[in-house]
């Protein structure tokens, strides 16, 4: 169990450091039980005491005869039972959704009181996940089920209580703010509104457990829709807590279907219950699918295989190398937002950059999860990419590119060092090459290539012909180099300057990727008004006619 991995005193420190940074003077924490939401100990979940995780459907807590049995991403032991929903089971979650109107439960027009009460909702549980105990009870759930380290597990509560935090009050019907624009006449006017859809479907990937279907979930509940939430199964367990917790913050039960299925099971599930929006987050190739099962419906925050350009100006290298390493390797290279490419000015190369990073990436250990287990990316299929990159000329292995010693992480997932390939940059255009150099491998790997000052165009080139545009970052603080790269670039979420990253968006900036208008967008009021509304236009024309009107000839 990742206790026997973390050991005593690291829990203690660990426990210390999240009392430090919500400001509470204790530094000890109840067990889980002691927690009037939670079902399980994030500690004690194991074999001989496995977690139980429930659906949610017509507001009533249920399981099914059969479950899917998760292993424990450290060691392989089967540590959570899943109550796995089948082809004979949707028949209730079909008829939940299709229950809520195209309207919404509450609308600009419809059940006002509702945007209050989510604003009160977000209010305790923003307050509830400050809670020392509350915080490191999900970072751990966290780290059980998605490891990473503790910093990164608790940054992700972090993020969630902040956004919970921001649409506080009256947040949440200031998102529904309408306008008004004048008439041709007396008594007309036309006024613009932000529509819910009605019945909508949110899947979220196993990255960020709690962080990206919170977000979403609660984006879609302010905006006055129903959402059935499928979380992977690997992880769902976080969430199935978090909604135990807000319910005991006011959520009605039966605002929220929550099932737990597979793919195809799910897609049946959306193709008979008809949502009239779906949000995806996750792999492309899945997502292309249900985009066309979907006719359309969807929102989409795919993958990307994100890149950082540094610019010619070479200065703060330790730092550089510092976010460099953090953005390709942190979680183990499992965001969506990790650098997957990295491009150098051939002036980096007169710098010790490379060697920096190759010594950061050799800190990363299993014992603190600062590396672990990748879960949708065996150590074969990595090491088989690897191979494949180095057989293009004058491609090599600059650091990594061996399987992590000594663990008991099952072969049904990835465990390898932190690796960089170097590929030339002329190699990497050929067509031959392109595909399998631009392939995201969702683990801890990168490309690192150089490029001259005549080759910039070859650079953006390269970036033009990707086919997924979420983060990036331009490291230079040469406003004429930035102004050239960002005005040729498209990614939705890109960082600019010295201290540019790809990975780590907080909760008070959009995040979400360009150049697509199934795109989909997290955090923020717009991105919310984006993926969870609609605009609706009422004309309002209640006269008076004119005194003297007379019926006018046809036209």
């Amino acid at each position: 169990m990742l206790r026997s991995i973390l050991g005593s005193s690291s829990r203690a420190n660990a426990r210390r450091s999240v009392s430090i940074f919500l400001g509470a003077s204790a530094t000890h924490f109840r067990a889980a039980h002691s927690l009037s939401f939670a079902t399980l100990d994030a500690e004690e979940t194991s074999g001989s005491k496995p977690a139980e995780v429930s659906n949610l459907v017509q507001g009533k807590w249920h399981s099914t005869s059969s479950h899917n049995t998760i292993l424990d991403p450290l060691n392989g032991e089967p540590f959570i039972k899943v109550s796995d929903v089948d082809e004979t089971g949707i028949k209730p979650f079909v008829e939940s959704l299709s229950k809520c109107p195209k309207y919404g439960l509450h609308n600009p027009l419809r059940s006002q009181e509702r945007y209050l009460l989510f604003g009160d909702i977000s209010a305790k549980a923003a307050s509830r996940l400050a809670d020392p105990e509350v915080a490191h009870f999900f970072t751990r759930l966290i780290q059980r089920v998605s490891p990473k380290s503790y910093k990164q597990a608790l940054a992700e509560v972090q993020v969630t209580q902040k956004f919970l935090e921001n649409f506080s009050g009256d947040q949440v019907r200031f998102l529904a703010r309408s306008f008004t624009v004048p008439g041709n006449h007396l008594g007309q006017q036309s006024n613009g509104f932000r529509w819910p859809y009605g019945p909508v479907a949110i899947i979220t990937p196993f990255n960020f457990p709690l962080e990206i279907p919170v977000l979403q979930l609660m984006g879609a509940l302010y905006m006055g829709n129903k959402p059935i939430l499928k979380v992977d199964s690997k992880v769902s367990v976080v969430m199935e807590q978090m909604l135990r917790l807000l319910h005991e913050c006011g959520l009605l039960m039966e605002d929220v279907d929550f099932i737990n299925t597979d793919g195809f099971v799910m897609n049946k599930v959306l193709l008979e219950a008809n949502p009239r929006m779906t949000l995806f987050t996750g792999s492309s190739t899945v997502a292309e699918r249900l985009a066309v099962d979907l006719r359309g419906r969807i929102k989409l925050e795919d993958a990307g295989f994100d890149w950082k350009i540094l610019g010619p100006d070479v200065q703060e290298v330790d730092y550089v190398a510092w976010v460099c390493d953090q953005d390709a390797y942190a979680c183990s290279g499992q965001k969506c937002s990790a650098q997957s490419i990295l491009f150098m000015h051939e002036n980096w190369n007169s710098s010790d950059l490379v060697s920096k990073l190759e010594s950061l990436a050799s800190r990363r250990k299993l014992e603190d999860l600062t590396v672990g287990p990748v879960l949708t990316v065996t150590t074969e299929r990595m090491l088989a990419h690897m191979k494949r990159l180095l057989e293009i000329p004058g491609s090599k292995l600059l650091f990594g590119g061996q399987p992590l010693e000594n663990h008991t992480i099952p072969e049904i997932y990835g465990a390898i060092k932190p690796t960089a390939v170097f590929v030339p940059l002329s190699e990497m255009l050929k067509k031959d090459h392109f595909e399998i150099v631009t392939t995201e491998i969702f683990g801890p790997f990168q490309i690192i290539t150089e490029y001259k000052n005549d080759e910039l165009q070859m650079v953006l080139d390269t970036c033009e012909r990707m086919h997924a545009h979420l983060t990036a970052a331009v490291v230079s603080n040469d406003p004429l180099f930035l102004q050239e790269v960002l005005g040729k670039s498209v990614n939705g979420t890109t960082y600019a300057g010295i201290r540019a990253r790809t990975t780590g968006a907080p909760q008070n900036h959009w995040f979400g990727p360009a150049g697509d208008p199934l795109g989909a967008g997290i955090g923020t009021p717009e991105a919310i008004k984006l993926v969870w509304s609609c605009h609706r236009e009422i004309i309002y024309d209640i006269g008076p006619l004119p005194s003297e009107w007379e019926v006018p000839p046809s036209t």
